[in-house]
C-alpha cells in the first residue's frame, strides 16, 4: 500500500506503474473517492461542533434557575421566548443529527470503496528494473557454473524417481489429483538434505531460525500484499477465514505487525522452513509434467525487516541474493541470475531478481528462487514501524528470498548427477544429511 497523498502528489507516476505491471487500478476513482472522503469529514467535524455546541445550549434553555435564564428574563425576553428558542435549537439539532446519521452512512461506504482501490494500487518499479511485457523480456545478469554434456543419453526426472523408486507421481495423483507427488526412500531423505543444509547456511549468517504458522487470517494475507490481487492462487478455508500461505514470507514478515519496533531492533532476520500450498491458478496444460508446477512443496524462505532507506535496502537485496547462491553454489548446480521486467513483477514489488537453474529435461533454465523488496508496501498494509533516532516513527522496508524451494530442486539435482547405470551421485555437500550415501541406486530386482 502506498500513502494516498504519494499517489495524490504524483497520480501519472501510479498510472505508469499500473500500465508497466499490467494491474488494474482506477487512480482517477481512487482521487475522487479521496476528494468526497475528505469532504466528508470536513462536513462531519463541523456538523459534530455544532452539535456539541447545541446540547448546553438546551440546557440553558430549559432550566428557568439557570444565570442564562434570569439574564435573559431581565433583557426583556420573555418564557415563551425562551421556550421558542429552545424549540428552534431543538429542530436545529435535530436536522443537524439526522445530516450526521446520513454522512457517516455514506461515510462507511465511501470509506469501504477507498480501501478497496487502495489495496489495487502498485509500488511503482524500482529505476533499475528493466520494462517488459513479461518473463521472456527479463534480463540475465550474469550465468553460474557449467553446463554437462553427457556421453549417453541422460533420463528426466520422472524417469530416474520412477526407476530409483524414489518418485511417485501415479500415486499421488490417485491420492491428492492433478500437480500432486510422493517422495519415498532416498527421494524424501534428499529432499529433506537439501532444505536442511540451506537452513543451516542461513542460520550459520545469523538468522534467526522461526517455525510460523501455515494457516494464516486474511488480514495477514492481505498485509503482505497476496490479496485481494492473487487471491485465486490460494487454498481458501472460508468456514474459518483463514488461508493456506503459498510461502513463509507471509507470517515471518507480518510477524511484528501493529508494532512499533526500537530502531536498534532492526534489521530483523528470519528464516523458516515451511510447507508452501499454491493452486495454481491459471496454469491449466502448462508444466503439467513432472514436479516443476505442483501444489505442494517444502521452502525454506529468508525475510528481513530494515530501516526505511533506499541504500540499506538496496545492500539487503543483494545479500539475501548472494545466500541463495551460496546454496546453489554448494550443490554445484549451474544457474543464471536474472533481473526481472515491470510486466512480470508483483504488485508491491520494487526490484525482483530470480535465479534460473539448468535442467536438462526443459534444455532451458527454470526458476528456483526470487529475491524481492518492497520498500514500504508490505509495511504500510501490516502498520509495521519503527521509532527512528529523532523519535519520528517511519514504516519499515521488507525483503524476501527463497532460499531452496523442494522438490523442484530436485529436478536438476537429479537430471545433472545422473549416471549411464541409472544410479544418481548424491551432491557432495549433502552427503552429510543422507548418512554418509553417495550414490542413490535402482533397487536389485
Amino acid at each position: 500500500m502506498l500513502d494516498i497523498r504519494q499517489i495524490r502528489e504524483d497520480p501519472d507516476r501510479i498510472k505508469d506503474a499500473a500500465v508497466k505491471k499490467k494491474i488494474p487500478c482506477d487512480v482517477d476513482r481512487l482521487c475522487e473517492v479521496d476528494d468526497r472522503r475528505r469532504q466528508i469529514q470536513q462536513e462531519l467535524d463541523s456538523l459534530r461542533a455544532r452539535s456539541n455546541e447545541a446540547g448546553p445550549q438546551m440546557a440553558l434553555y430549559t432550566n428557568p434557575k439557570s444565570q442564562w435564564y434570569q439574564r435573559a428574563l431581565a433583557d426583556g425576553k420573555t418564557p415563551d421566548d425562551i421556550k421558542q428558542l429552545a424549540e428552534e435549537t431543538r429542530r436545529t439539532l435535530a436536522q443537524v443529527k439526522s445530516r450526521i446519521k446520513t454522512l457517516e452512512d455514506e461515510s462507511r461506504r465511501v470509506a469501504e470503496e477507498f480501501g478497496r482501490l487502495m489495496l489495487t494500487v502498485p509500488q511503482p518499479p524500482g529505476p533499475n528494473a528493466p520494462v517488459g511485457e513479461d518473463e521472456a523480456e527479463n534480463v540475465v545478469l550474469r550465468t553460474e557454473g557449467d553446463i554437462r554434456t553427457f556421453d549417453f543419453e541422460p533420463k528426466d526426472h520422472v524417469e530416474l524417481g520412477r526407476m530409483l523408486r524414489i518418485i511417485d507421481i501415479e500415486r499421488g495423483v490417485k491420492l491428492a489429483g492433478t500437480r500432486n507427488y510422493i517422495l519415498r526412500g532416498d527421494g524424501a531423505r534428499l529432499h529433506y538434505a537439501v532444505l536442511r543444509l540451506a537452513q543451516d547456511m542461513m542460520i550459520e549468517r545469523a538468522y534467526t531460525p522461526m517455525v510460523v504458522p501455515v494457516l494464516v487470517r486474511e488480514e495477514v494475507m492481505c498485509g503482505t500484499g497476496y490479496f485481494p490481487i492473487g487471491r485465486d492462487q490460494a487454498y481458501l478455508c472460508e468456514r474459518d477465514a483463514m488461508s493456506l500461505v503459498g510461502t513463509a514470507e507471509v507470517p515471518l514478515t507480518a510477524y511484528r505487525s501493529d508494532e512499533v519496533l526500537a530502531e536498534d531492533e532492526l534489521p530483523l532476520k528470519t528464516v523458516a522452513l515451511s510447507t508452501c500450498f499454491r493452486r495454481e491458478a491459471g496454469a491449466a496444460g502448462k508444466d503439467t509434467y513432472g514436479l516443476y508446477r505442483i501444489h505442494l512443496f517444502d521452502k525454506v524462505e529468508q525475510v528481513i525487516v530494515c530501516r526505511n532507506d533506499e541504500e540499506e535496502s538496496i545492500r539487503f537485496h543483494q545479500e539475501i541474493l548472494a545466500h541463495a547462491e551460496a546454496v546453489m553454489q554448494a550443490i554445484e548446480l549451474p544457474y543464471r541470475v536474472v533481473n526481472v521486467c515491470t510486466g512480470d513483477l508483483g504488485q508491491g514489488q520494487v526490484q525482483k531478481f530470480d535465479i534460473e537453474t539448468w535442467m536438462p529435461s526443459r534444455n532451458s533454465y527454470g526458476e528456483t528462487h526470487s529475491a524481492s523488496r518492497f520498500h514500504e508496501f508490505q509495511a504500510r498494509r501490516l502498520n509495521l514501524r519503527y521509532r527512528d533516532t529523532n523519535r519520528k516513527v517511519r514504516f519499515c522496508h521488507t525483503l524476501n528470498n527463497t532460499v531452496i524451494a523442494s522438490p523442484r530442486v530436485l529436478i536438476p539435482i537429479l537430471e545433472l548427477n545422473q549416471n549411464a547405470d541409472g544410479s544418481v551421485t548424491v551432491p557432495q555437500v549433502l552427503r552429510k544429511y543422507m548418512g554418509g550415501r553417495e550414490r542413490i541406486e535402482p533397487p536389485r530386482a
